[in-house]
């Protein structure tokens, strides 16, 4: 439930603020000193021609907006061939996340595959092998889904306290585009599943073209149901490091399920047990035992402004405090924020009702008077699920995870409106 606000609305304070004139709602608050030469007079930018349709054959970000972009952390990994960047989330609004700058995750490197080059086999428990190539997937009926993508290890530096300051460094490993391709589904059954006989103990691995394959088992169940066999995202061809031409789209599963150059699906009576899902993409408990199989990620959320890398920089007055919330089960239902860290929530605004396993926006507006603040969100899904802390994340799994690490993220937001990440478990 919102909490009761005081003080001057929103409105009241824009009224009032445009009433004092140009400048008024600088950080400084003050009445402008004179009248503002960017309103009085003619501006270079209107004084002549700007570019041509045909200035730029592939439209680009604006020259002031360069520092938005994918970043590597480079003692992370050992080269950048097998490395993540992260999706610059601090400085996006809306749900939707542009191709050039979604995270992405290589494990031998992005590689060049030609459509016409492009096979995909289905083999292993089918009545029929087939191979097919790119222009067969075209005439498939085709779907489009908003996904959310999630790395199993976003967020997993920070399960022994807080570590790098940045949103876009503790929640980057994640975008959220529109895929359009053909259900797996449909593919399996051109070639045939008799041969499978009953589905309940089936699985599908599927693998890669590039050098590495990161091949991954899926129970047929989750095969048959929602796995989409995508080649556009956001309306164009994917590009080139999202696995151009054809990816594997694992709707609310871990990230490295969602096999780039997919080359590979075979029907099979049992998982392989590949390397990325025994010693790697599993949960180490306390006890020394891993957890395998945990494919969903949880419901999880993150505020995206104010934070480390978006401070707040207008003064005292009105603020929008924003973030994504997302879940692997569905949808999100619900956003309380925090700012004190913890002790009482105030119910968030959804940009739009949540969308089946895709990011939501959420919004609180309200006013900041140079208060420190401990900013929290926390989200809960059509389950029932509820994020949780850090300290809840530990009672169950220890210190020794790194993968599906969704706890609740802090941050100090300072007098002077910048912000650091901190750990209120």
């Amino acid at each position: 439930m919102n909490k009761d606000k005081t003080g001057p609305s929103r409105r009241q304070f824009l009224t009032s603020a445009a009433a004092m004139g140009a400048g008024a709602v600088a950080a400084t608050g003050a009445r402008a000193a004179g009248p503002d030469p960017l309103i009085t007079e003619v501006q270079p930018w209107a004084r002549g021609f700007g570019d041509g349709v045909d200035a730029t054959r592939y439209g680009l970000p604006i020259r002031f907006e360069e520092d938005v972009v994918r970043r590597n952390v480079e003692w992370l990994t050992a080269d950048t061939i097998s490395s993540i960047n992260f999706t610059p989330i601090h400085a996006l609004d809306g749900t939707i996340t542009p191709q050039g700058c979604a995270f992405e995750r290589h494990h031998s490197g992005a590689i060049e595959l030609a459509k016409q080059d492009y096979r995909l086999m289905i083999n292993g428990l089918v009545d029929q092998p087939l191979v097919f190539t790119y222009a067969d997937l075209e005439r498939f009926p085709r779907e489009q889904h908003v996904y959310f993508l999630e790395c199993a290890a976003n967020t997993g530096m920070e399960w022994a306290g807080a570590q790098l300051n940045g949103a876009q460094f503790t929640h980057g490993m994640i975008h959220n585009m529109e895929y359009t391709g053909v259900p797996l589904r449909t593919l399996l059954a051109e070639a045939g599943l008799d041969a499978a006989g009953d589905f309940k103990d089936k699985w599908v691995y599927v693998e890669g073209a590039d050098a590495s394959s990161n091949g991954r088992s899926i129970p047929m169940e989750k095969a048959m149901d929602d796995v989409l066999v995508a080649f556009k995202a956001n309306g164009e061809a994917l590009r080139k490091e999202h696995g151009y031409p054809v990816r594997l789209v694992v709707p609310g599963w871990e990230g490295n399920m969602w096999v780039k150059w997919l080359r590979r699906v075979e029907v099979m009576d049992g998982p392989v047990e590949s390397r990325e899902e025994t010693s790697k993409y599993t949960d180490v408990l306390a006890d020394g035992t891993a957890r395998k199989w945990t494919w969903v990620m949880d419901a999880k959320s993150v505020i995206t402004s104010p934070s480390p890398q978006a401070p707040i920089s207008h003064g005292h007055g009105p603020l929008v405090i924003t973030g994504m919330a997302w879940s692997g089960h569905g949808k999100i239902t619900r956003v309380d924020v925090s700012k004190d860290g913890g002790k009482t929530w105030e119910t968030a605004r959804l940009a739009a009702p949540g969308e089946d396993k895709a990011l939501t926006r959420f919004y609180l507006d309200t006013t900041w008077n140079g208060e420190e603040m401990l900013l929290q969100s926390r989200a809960m899904d059509e389950t029932g699920y509820v994020q949780p802390t850090k300290a809840q994340l530990r009672e169950v799994r220890g210190l020794n995870s790194i993968y599906h690490n969704n706890c609740i993220q802090t941050w100090h937001v300072k007098a002077s409106g910048e912000a650091e990440n901190v750990e209120v478990s």
